[in-house]
């Protein structure tokens, strides 16, 4: 097998959900021309609101009815199917099937060319027939037109008016058309089973206690504790800037704290740091320079060698230049400055009081003030953990909804996942012909069982978010749209843009995440604090260690009874043994840290089942967790796990054969 990088063997099977081809991969007969699309596209699945969804429908041509329709006569029964699916019988009267039998032997005689007929003559349906089939078409096209007809005419409002649902997706026959068609007879009332998608309900779950079912979500996420050193920094500026300055007593020596008006002439330090050399350029000199006697306000040495001055006095200080400094000529160097004491002043800062609370804005108190401040330091620190935050409370709310997500949503967002990724992999340089040999139908609902948790849960989020937002009545202001629609366009430069479908997926975003600052408020999140930078797992460390001291005593078992039963071959077989145990996780851990947590399950699917028929979906989704993955290694599981690639060996391996490498490398 050729050697490709990671993320290029990450395809998801793109080129058939969006070839021609695609449609091998439905499951049924379709009929209709219903194309009312449930998902949007997007870097991220995204689902279009229940009112939209309704007024996309009602727009649609496929689904309107038109004047002299055959709905009148027309009964029909409904039974409701898992994942949001009925089966809808609908008995067309005969003066409907007649009439669809006419409408559609007109419009084929305006374009079939039949000898002895000229063009556009009503032509008797048995020469239509008998001409169509001669010509490869079916025997029984005229009927099946009918009855695509029919349906087209027939089942919005027979779902929408007698049974309130709104369908979405493509109705698909029971029997098929042809069968169908077998059974047709113009005039005479037919009996059309069909099975279709229809929008679902919203139904929350009971939850005790909670005044309103989306209130209490529970959930755990990580962030960075309570930033005390940047509060205590907000607070300490917010009382300088409302600082006062007293006189001097004369002859008082200058203390930290203090402020005090100097005149300063700057030289160039020589090797010793104290001696004067060139004379500074007139920017790091000057006169009347206000000074706060205070630490790292300013160039290192220059308030230290002020402490104790007194006013009339000259001092020669000694400073270094920042290292950041933006005069490049002067960053990190030493500098000797002539500095007189023009006046002083005792500097005094404010307590937070009642007093001092309610000059920084009328109405304060020094607690709301104090609370204020830290909820605003808080919140900027929070917007690291936002995204976080939201997934714990996607979770919860998910779980509160009771809710069938029709299989045309999880199809059709299954194929959006893999158009988007399709572009991806192409722009990486992998050859389009390479992408089509690992892509099967098979492995497409392979794939698509694989994503159908995810899907479900964000369909369900999606749903919850909308409701929640029209309850509470939680609307994005117009001026946040335009902003953010103003910077896309800009972004956009010269390239396509869509305004409207980008205005809708803008307004869709903010309002989303408005309604989760809304759920925040209302619920029970526990928040675990980690100090670590890098992200430092304790636990997960105990845990691998402990798994690989188990590893190595059930290495040590194993070898003792191999050497027990095969004493002669003692020398050889523990050897043979000890290799594929011990070096095979090595690479795992090094080589794939986000999937420490199971090195073993990675390795295990691979060399056991690569050689036959891709498996089944349902245990890759319980060993792995996808959603804790990132995008390409989640793609690169899952097509190791359908078994199309197989895991490339690790060059740092003590195991790793390079005697192909000259091969990998063609």
């Amino acid at each position: 097998m050729f050697r490709v990088s990671k993320l290029a063997l990450a395809v998801c099977l793109a080129v058939a959900s969006v070839s021609p081809g695609a449609d091998a991969f439905a499951p049924a007969t379709s009929i209709g021309h219903v194309n009312t699309r449930a998902v949007t596209t997007g870097s991220s699945p995204a689902f279009v609101a229940q009112q939209q969804q309704q007024q996309q429908q009602q727009q649609s041509t496929a689904f309107r009815m038109a004047e002299g329709s055959a709905v009148e006569g027309a009964t029909s029964t409904l039974v409701r199917k898992p994942d949001s699916a009925v089966e809808l019988t609908i008995t067309a009267p005969g003066s409907a099937t007649k009439a669809a039998y006419d409408k559609a032997i007109a419009e084929v005689s305006k374009q079939l060319s039949v000898p002895g007929f000229r063009k556009g003559a009503k032509i008797p349906p048995q020469v239509i027939e008998n001409t169509m089939a001669s010509r490869g078409g079916s025997k029984f096209a005229l009927r099946e037109q009918a009855i695509s007809t029919l349906i087209n005419e027939l089942i919005e409002p027979c779902l929408k008016d007698e049974h309130n649902l709104e369908p979405i997706g493509q109705p698909e026959l029971v029997l098929g058309a042809e069968e169908l068609a077998k059974r047709f007879e113009p005039g005479k009332p037919i009996d059309m089973a069909m099975k279709c998608d229809v929008w679902p309900d919203v139904k929350w779950e009971e939850v005790e206690g909670q005044e309103k079912p989306y209130f209490g979500l529970t959930g755990k996420y990580k962030r960075k504790p309570f930033n005390e050193a940047r509060f205590n920094k907000a607070l300490g500026d917010l009382k300088d800037k409302y600082a006062t300055l007293s006189d001097m007593e004369e002859g008082k020596a200058l203390e930290m704290g203090d402020a005090c008006v100097v005149n300063m002439v700057g030289y160039m330090a020589q090797e010793d740091g104290k001696t004067k050399g060139e004379p500074l350029p007139n920017a790091a000199s000057g006169d009347s320079v206000e000074v706060i006697l205070g630490d790292g306000r300013y160039m290192e040495g220059l308030v230290e060698g002020l402490i104790g001055a007194k006013v009339g006095e000259t001092r020669e200080i000694y400073v270094s230049f920042p290292e950041k400094l933006r005069d490049k000529t002067l960053a990190g160097k030493k500098a000797v400055f002539d500095v007189e004491v023009a006046s002083g002043s005792i500097r005094t800062v404010p307590e937070v009081t009642d007093e001092f609370a309610a000059i920084v804005r009328e109405g304060l108190t020094a607690e709301t003030l104090v609370s204020e401040l830290r909820k605003a330091i808080d919140e900027e620190d929070l917007k690291e953990f936002v995204e976080e935050r939201n997934k714990a409370l996607a979770k919860s709310l998910a779980e509160r909804l009771d809710c069938d997500v029709p299989d045309t949503i999880v199809t059709n967002q299954a194929r959006e996942k893999y158009s988007e990724m399709m572009t991806d992999f192409r722009d990486n340089g992998m050859a389009d012909e390479e992408i089509k040999k690992m892509i099967t139908p098979e492995n497409f609902l392979k794939y698509k069982d694989i994503e159908k948790p995810d899907i479900v849960r964000d369909f369900k989020v999606s749903m919850a978010t909308d409701e929640i937002a029209r309850l509470e009545g939680i609307e994005v202001p117009a001026n946040a749209v335009d902003e953010q629609m103003a910077n896309l366009r800009k972004e956009a430069g010269d390239g396509e843009f869509d305004e409207n479908r980008m205005r809708a997926s803008v307004e869709s975003t903010l309002q989303r995440r408005q309604v989760y600052d809304f759920l925040t408020e209302h619920s029970d999140l526990e928040v675990e604090y980690v100090d670590e930078e890098g992200g430092f797992d304790e636990n997960l460390m105990n845990q691998l260690a402990e798994e690989s001291l188990q590893r190595e005593k059930e290495l040590e078992e194993k070898q003792a009874a191999e050497a027990a039963a095969a004493a002669p071959e003692e020398a050889a077989e523990p050897v043979a043994v000890a290799e594929p145990v011990v070096a095979e996780p090595e690479p795992v851990v090094e080589a794939e840290p986000e999937l420490e947590p199971e090195p073993e399950d990675v390795e295990a699917p691979v060399a056991e089942e690569t050689p036959a028929p891709a498996p089944t979906p349902a245990p890759v989704a319980e060993e792995k967790d996808y959603g804790s993955m990132d995008l390409e290694d989640k793609a690169f599981n899952i097509l190791v796990d359908l078994g199309m690639v197989d895991k490339s060996p690790d060059p740092d391996s003590p195991d790793y054969d390079n005697s192909k490498d000259d091969e990998f490398a063609e």
